[in-house]
């Protein structure tokens, strides 16, 4: 019997963080884990960081686990059968909800015999919660996106709350009793992914038994495929060659993505992720991301040296349409190459909008 965990979760809270942290947990306490990355595109950076990391890394693309539920369960499957895992955590693409009826439900009844299904967590970035909330303090119409990412809310068995390290005790503590006082009937669980800190709550939480699935999530999906549609998504590869001896690849990453961030602030485009690595040799490689306009890029991962060469790969979800997101990588790559003395060669601009959200099951709680 297999145990599988599933993720959910704004883009940018942290799940990849937080798959791999808790993976790695897992395996200490004699766990053979494996996990599953999940995309609209292709050319993951998750994917890339994970396989540094961990043994047992699967993909799912094109389209979240909802609406490729069969390539779900393979990579499930092919797992087991060839790395012998007793765990699988996978992590839904950042704007997918509805999960219990369209993921977590058809698991465990078609599939029940064979896996454990975990309570579906739900990875919450404090700083994003702060920003919808303030919008809907102020009595703001909810947007699409807020509507989406109350939906993530409300159908988690477990809320856990990420990236504690980003705000004071004060406000975790504030945060943490406001999320149990609105959602009673979830778990909420406060940690910070990237420091290894309070990891073991979260893997408690996921031993006890799970749920019923009986959340019965009530989604318009007119506004989900709407809040979806908001966002422009970008997977794009790279080419670069060095103009003198070598280049940083750090600082080719970092001024793009700071090249992004500056043209959504002064656009007041939302940024769900920007990712980016930079690759110069086997294994070696730097790795930024930025999750907010304006702000600085993460230093997630530094390359060992400069090279003369490199292969870099952008992962891009902003509140802007397909043309405006290409012209800004663009223009941030063309800024990149000056500074650090590179010369650049990309793959055609391959930003588009996820397709209306087609669910293979959705199923209703036993009862309902």
């Amino acid at each position: 019997m297999i145990t599988f965990i599933p993720l959910t979760g704004f883009l940018g809270a942290g799940k990849t963080t937080t798959m791999a942290a808790t993976a790695l947990a897992l395996q200490e306490r004699g766990h053979k884990v494996a996990v599953i990355t999940n995309d609209q595109g292709v050319d993951l950076v998750d994917t890339k960081l994970l396989r540094s990391q961990l043994d047992s890394v699967a993909e799912v693309t094109g389209g979240c686990f909802c609406c490729r539920f069969e390539d779900l369960v393979e990579a499930v499957i092919a797992l087991v059968a060839s790395d012998d895992v007793d765990t699988v955590i996978a992590e839904a693409v950042g704007s997918c909800t509805d999960l219990q009826a369209t993921v977590v439900r058809p698991l465990r009844r078609y599939y029940g015999e064979k896996m454990v299904v975990a309570p579906l967590t739900t990875v919450v970035d404090p700083l994003r919660y702060r920003a919808f909330d303030r919008a809907a303090r102020r009595g703001e119409p909810e947007s699409d996106l807020s509507y989406l990412f109350r939906q993530q809310l409300t159908e988690a068995d477990v809320l856990a709350v990420n990236k504690l390290d980003t705000i004071t005790s004060q406000q975790a503590v504030e945060l943490l009793d406001r999320l149990r006082s609105d959602h009673p009937k979830a778990a909420v669980v406060g940690y910070a992914a990237g420091q290894g800190e309070g990891i073991g709550s979260l893997l408690d939480v996921w031993a006890a038994p799970p749920g019923n699935g009986a959340v019965a999530l009530d989604v318009d999906y007119d506004r989900y495929a709407a809040a979806e549609a908001q966002l422009a998504w970008m997977n794009q590869a790279l080419d670069l060659t060095a103009e003198g001896n070598g280049f940083d690849a750090t600082v080719w990453a970092r001024t793009v993505l700071q090249e992004l961030s500056a043209w959504a602030a002064a656009r007041q485009a939302v940024i769900g992720h920007a990712k980016l690595t930079v690759e110069l040799r086997e294994g070696d490689f730097a790795k930024l991301s930025l999750t907010e306009a304006g702000a600085e890029p993460t230093l997630d991962r530094s390359a060992d040296a400069t090279a003369p060469v490199g292969k870099a790969v952008v992962n891009a979800r902003v509140a802007c349409e397909p043309a405006a997101l290409d012209q800004a990588v663009t223009e941030a790559v063309a800024a990149a190459d000056r500074v650090a003395g590179v010369a650049s060669s990309a793959t055609a601009p391959v930003s588009f909008k996820p397709s209306y959200p087609r669910p293979v099951h959705r199923l209703a709680p036993l009862g309902a």
